[in-house]
């Protein structure tokens, strides 16, 4: 192994392939790049490297086709992939079921058990597994390595993970509480300590990914004690395009009175929910302009937004007794100054206050958005999946 190996970091999409070179020790990103709007004729492809962009337009096939397009581009841009230090490929992969609590090589029995668990992410695994298996016969000679957004909640304590349905159904169906974006969770937690020069041990902290996929976390002394997705990444905070928590009758209450069957109900839940559902719009940037325009529909989809984000810090205070940390990442979190503020205004009787000149600071960097004296911090922490993924197939490629 090289004294500077890099991984190839992939993130596999129903249309669309991003990926990344990076260099775990540092963290450099060599490249980085994406192929959308893939099985069509008109998909395109971009890919950034020492500064310079090469772009591509025109038919991909299908995911093998899509990884050949961004070879190509490394090779336009000067790279020949095959002939770098390459030491690993790390795939995200969205659900590991009860099975798969840490990476695993993608041997034969890995891929196939991670298709067994398609039932349970349906538009997530097939997909991701349409990129590992093109990459494995793209470049055989490479390790490849499934890094779960699972993984980080797979040890909840079973009274947080354990959902008040019949027993026996619950365990012939593996129904539970599985956590999704974990890889994210397990980063900036981590990240968070660092930044408070606490170990990891010693700290909790309540995390809030926020991104248009958007999920909550507790966590107490770097071990995930609760969180906010479920048996899928529909449950809890409301998000872009998915409706979060709701009464589960209403599925089929819809079936009842609205002749729509399962599929349909499901279709609306997590494509036409959500922000997107309540105001027609998911982007917050255009949401918070129609906000400032006077338009009411796009303010109550910010304020049930809003609403729900405080339930799930005020429930996860009470299940760490004592809070270290109030950590927003991904791209609401660490850009919508506005929605930190407004997420945590009124609780200074808790500790927690936010600085409005700190908070409207925008910075790449780890940050401290409350004074120096409140007894709870309030962090801003960027959070870096590529990093942690290529880090994690790295690890276990050594290891091996």
């Amino acid at each position: 192994m090289t004294d500077r190996p890099v991984v190839l970091v992939l993130n596999a999409g129903s249309s669309s392939l991003k990926y990344q070179l990076v260099e775990p020790g540092s963290g450099e990103r060599i490249a980085t790049g994406i192929v959308e709007r893939i099985g069509s004729d008109d998909a395109s492809a971009r890919h950034e490297q020492a500064g310079e962009t090469v772009e591509s337009h025109g038919a991909v096939a299908d995911h093998k086709d899509a990884l050949h397009t961004a070879l190509d581009l490394f090779a336009q841009a000067g790279t020949d992939l095959r002939s770098t230090d390459l030491v690993a490929v790390g795939h995200r992969v969205v659900h590991g079921g009860r099975r798969f609590s840490e990476p695993v090589v993608l041997d034969d029995e890995a891929v196939a058990a991670i298709d067994d668990l398609s039932s349970l992410a349906p538009l997530h695994n097939p997909v991701n597994l349409a990129g590992v298996r093109a990459m494995r016969e793209i470049l055989p000679e490479v390790p490849q390595v499934a890094v779960f957004d699972t993984a980080f909640f797979h040890d909840l304590p079973a009274h947080a993970a354990t959902y008040a349905i019949d027993d026996e159904i619950a365990r012939r169906y593996d129904i539970r509480r599985y956590g999704f974006h974990g890889t994210s969770h397990e980063f900036v937690s981590a990240a968070a300590a660092d930044f408070l020069g606490r170990p990891a041990s010693e700290v909790n902290l309540v995390v809030l990914h926020l991104g248009n996929g958007a999920s909550a976390s507790a966590v107490r002394g770097g071990r995930a004690v609760d969180t906010s997705m479920g048996l899928t990444p529909l449950e809890g905070l409301v998000m872009g395009t998915r409706s979060g928590d709701l009464d589960p009758a209403i599925v089929a209450y819809l079936e009842r009175v609205a002749d729509m069957d399962v599929d349909a109900v499901d279709t609306m839940l997590n494509k036409n929910a959500g922000l997107k559902g309540l105001c027609g719009e998911n982007d917050f940037r255009t949401i918070t302009a129609w906000i400032e325009e006077g338009d009411e529909r796009a303010r109550l989809a910010y304020d049930v937004y809003i609403h729900r984000l405080r339930r799930y810090i005020g429930a996860y205070m009470v299940d760490l007794g004592r809070v270290d940390a109030i950590v927003f990442t991904a791209g609401v979190g660490e850009n919508a100054a506005t929605v930190r503020a407004d997420a945590l205004a009124g609780l200074e009787g808790f500790g927690i206050r936010v600085d409005p000149d700190a908070n409207a600071i925008r910075s790449h960097d780890a940050r401290r958005i409350s004074p120096d004296d409140a007894p709870v911090a309030v962090l801003v922490v960027p959070t870096d999946e590529e990093l942690a993924i290529a880090r994690k197939a790295l690890e276990l490629v050594r290891a091996g």
